[in-house]
């Protein structure tokens, strides 16, 4: 990856619905090699896709919370179980397996504070291997969506 390589990708962030008359004009290449450059960055998988960003709050979903997770067994098996029985739950956004304790960090998104404890009680305590949840609503973000440091 070069200068020309982080440029691309520079835009990208900025903007993901350029085209790539306007990419190869920003990073000043010719139509043909921005092409090319654009698809061995989507083909090695440094880009992995492209998506509108949405505003939770315009869509209903006003309360943010982060839950700490700590499994009672850390084995493997318990592990993969809590993982996939995870992947089912729509309402956490971003699931993180940390090292020590807790085990994970989720956030979620729901509509208010009633949605949260409904959440909380049927499917976050309910997930597999769950010894503790501990939760903190989220005041006010500050940073989102940073393009990547590249």
């Amino acid at each position: 990856m070069d200068t020309t390589d982080r440029q691309i990708l520079t835009e990208l962030q900025r903007d993901g619905r350029l085209t790539v008359t306007e990419l190869a004009d920003r990073v000043r290449l010719s139509l043909s090699p921005c092409h090319r450059r654009l698809r061995a960055l989507e083909q090695s998988g440094v880009i992995t896709g492209y998506r509108a960003v949405l505003d939770p709050t315009r869509l209903g979903l006003r309360f943010e919370a982060l839950v700490f997770v700590t499994l009672a067994v850390g084995t493997r098996d318990r592990l993969a179980e809590f993982d996939h029985a995870l992947a089912h739950v729509p309402d956490v956004v971003r699931a993180q397996r940390l090292f020590g304790d807790p085990d994970y960090l989720l956030t979620v998104l729901v509509r208010d504070q009633d949605a949260f404890q409904q959440l909380y009680d049927e499917h976050l305590a309910a997930l597999p291997g769950v010894q503790r949840l501990t939760s903190t609503l989220v005041m006010k973000d500050i940073v989102t969506d940073r393009p990547l440091p590249i």
